[in-house]
């Protein structure tokens, strides 16, 4: 990107300046609605009790082989420290 087409905000009309606002609250409501839609999307998949068990065994398996963030993972979702291993 040419930084020498750029325009700073500043040296814009009010009213400019408000389109360009509108235009990323627009933008920001958006990708909050997909974000959302892609985190329902994924519970409802994980609610799958199979589907949990076999994710837990492939995190433990990973972990296993060394997989320091695995393991990582793992402390963090039984709500253990570090510290104590």
């Amino acid at each position: 990107m040419n930084n020498e087409n750029l325009i700073h905000l500043n040296k814009r009309t009010m009213s400019e300046r408000r389109e360009i606002a509108r235009k990323g609250g627009i933008a920001s409501g958006q990708a909050r609605q997909a974000r959302k839609m892609l985190r329902d999307e994924m519970l409802s998949i994980l609610e799958q009790p199979n589907l949990r068990t076999q994710i837990c065994n492939g995190l433990i398996e990973k972990a296993r082989k060394g997989n320091v963030h695995a393991f990582e993972v793992i402390i963090d979702v039984i709500g253990e420290e570090l510290k104590s291993f």
